[in-house]
């Protein structure tokens, strides 16, 4: 392929196998960035779209070992004959996990970091900080303590610890995996304008519909390793299987209609009753003596039957509040009731016997040295039969696709996959209560829509709750929807009936997609909320 002169990145017949892997995770790929564009880098997990992107930022081959052929060239300089603090000046690098990037105790320092690390006057460090933050609209957070941060925020202090360097070349892994609806649409506008300004913008992302709103550039889509399209975003609506990539619901809609209409997901709940399995009484919840308080007079109750999405911005107290549910954290005022039970008088581990909790960052979760190891770890301390644990283990592994990982040790995998093995150690442990903070985040939508509908499908759950910022997950999966503001209910109530609300949904800073308002618009026709590709034999 002939690559312009004036490439900022050209990457020519790239192949890359990890020495402790047999096969490529890459293969051949060639393509180049020009200066000013947004590329979206799309495919299925283990793709290898992270390992595309530690070749461009020269964290392979000096820090991930293995077998490494063709060419990476940025700025016309082979990558592997340049040093890292060379490679730091011109190519920022987004982590998925923003708490693998933040090292420093406040957000201040934390952005900071980099600048400090070349030197510069503290005054000229100060002003790049607080211009950084003014651009990114979070001068708010510059005196705040990290750990007393939604993940969402966190995401927005990485990125302006990258930013603040002034990098031409800005490589975005999942940047919208922790972002609110709104934040999500705002963090997009940012990077179609920091490309407009001049800086080329790599951007992986598995919500391929959001990112065409920005008009990329150019898209280069990945299956196994093996680069399958490169070209314009138009035509990958056309290439790619809608039911592995999520579209707009439209082109779903138009490709669908030839179709076998999907079969209809079938819940193993037990039917709603009466009697709430966790009773929120006028919680109110403060971190700190001296701070104020994150949540206000909760009320609320989950029933058996019951799969609740909550829906809200950053820091509106979501994770904070399911915390409570499992012990994690104790009500300042109020009470919170699991089966009847106090939980101040229950410990975590009583507790989880009940509840199984899957944390929004999976390294808050995962220690043991095999996945296998990481899964048993549960169902052991919870005295389960050893052949039950077993029997468990491998349903956990098959239902999350990673029974080639079973071996491997959770912390090397990619964190769409450590993702998954968090989900998996918690669904071995049979709890009757299932609740997952951000479940989809890092994960490929064949792969999220696979086990969603799989931990649905599997009897034993009597209740499921899922914090999510993806509105198209609740719409799909949710028959009740909680939509929390400032640490306060500001709904509760089935899917059409709160999701209709533009007017509340905008205010809470969830925002409707293609497929929320397609749904909607069929609502008369179908009585109910639908996926994409269901909703094909209603349109007209």
């Amino acid at each position: 392929m002939d690559k312009p002169e004036n490439a900022w990145l050209e990457v020519e017949g790239l192949t890359f196998r990890y020495h402790t892997r047999q096969e490529p995770a890459i293969q051949d790929l060639s393509f180049d960035l020009q200066p000013g564009e947004v590329m979206l880098l799309a495919g299925a997990s283990g793709c290898g779209k992270t390992t595309l992107m530690r070749c461009i930022n020269g964290l392979i081959p000096k820090i991930y070992r293995g077998n490494l052929e063709g060419q990476v060239r940025v700025f016309g300089k082979r990558v592997n004959e340049m040093s890292m603090a060379e490679l730091s000046q011109s190519v920022g690098t987004l982590l998925q996990d923003p708490e693998r990037q933040i090292v420093g105790s406040y957000v201040l320092n934390e952005v900071a970091f980099g600048l400090e690390n070349l030197g510069l006057p503290r005054g000229e460090i100060l002003e790049k900080v607080d211009r950084t933050l003014e651009y990114l609209g979070i001068s708010y957070l510059r005196d705040r303590e990290v750990f007393n941060i939604s993940g969402g925020e966190k995401q927005k202090i990485a990125l302006a610890g990258i930013l603040v360097m002034e990098p031409r070349i800005l490589l975005l892994d999942e940047p919208l995996a922790s972002l609110d609806p709104a934040s999500s649409h705002e963090a997009l506008q940012l990077f179609r304008r920091l490309a407009d300004d001049g800086i080329s913008v790599l951007l992986v992302e598995h919500r391929v519909d959001e990112v065409l709103a920005i008009q990329p550039e150019r898209v280069l889509y990945l299956e196994q390793g093996k680069q399958v399209y490169f070209g314009d975003a138009q035509g990958l609506l056309d290439v790619v299987d809608y039911r592995r990539v999520k579209l707009p619901a439209r082109a779903v809609l138009r490709r669908a209609r030839d179709a076998e209409p999907p079969p209809e997901l079938q819940p193993a709940l037990p039917p709603r009753s009466a009697q709430p399995l966790i009773d929120f009484q006028g919680v109110s919840f403060r971190y700190r003596p001296e701070l104020p308080d994150v949540l206000h007079e909760v009320n609320f109750q989950v029933h058996p039957g019951d799969v609740i999405a909550v829906l809200g911005a950053n820091g509106a107290g979501k994770t904070t509040l399911v915390k409570h549910a499992l012990g994690l954290l104790k009500p300042t005022r109020g009470q919170v009731l699991l089966e009847g039970k106090d939980t101040r008088k229950l410990t975590v581990a009583q507790a989880a016997h009940t509840l199984g909790y899957v944390f929004q960052s999976p390294t808050q979760m995962l220690y043991a040295p095999t996945v296998e190891e990481e899964l048993a770890f549960g169902p052991r301390n919870l005295s389960h039969p050893p052949e039950q644990i077993r029997k468990d283990v491998r349903w956990a592994i098959q239902t999350v696709h990673l029974e080639p990982e079973l071996k491997s040790p959770p912390l090397a995998l990619s964190f769409g996959q450590q993702k998954r093995v968090s989900i998996a150690a918690v669904l071995a442990m049979r709890s009757r209560i299932l609740m997952m903070d951000e479940p989809t985040a890092g994960q490929d939508y064949w792969n999220y829509r696979s086990f969603m509908d799989a931990i649905l499908q599997m009897p034993g759950f009597e209740a499921i709750l899922f914090i999510t910022h993806d509105v198209d997950l609740a719409v799909i999966y949710a028959n009740r929807i909680l939509l929390v503001s400032n640490g306060r209910v500001a709904a509760d109530g089935p899917p059409p009936e709160v999701l209709r609300d533009d007017e509340r949904l905008r205010a809470c800073r969830v925002l409707p997609t293609s497929l929320l308002e397609l749904n909607l618009e069929l609502l008369p026709q179908t009585g109910r909320f639908l996926r994409a590709e269901a909703l094909a034999e209603y349109a007209g």
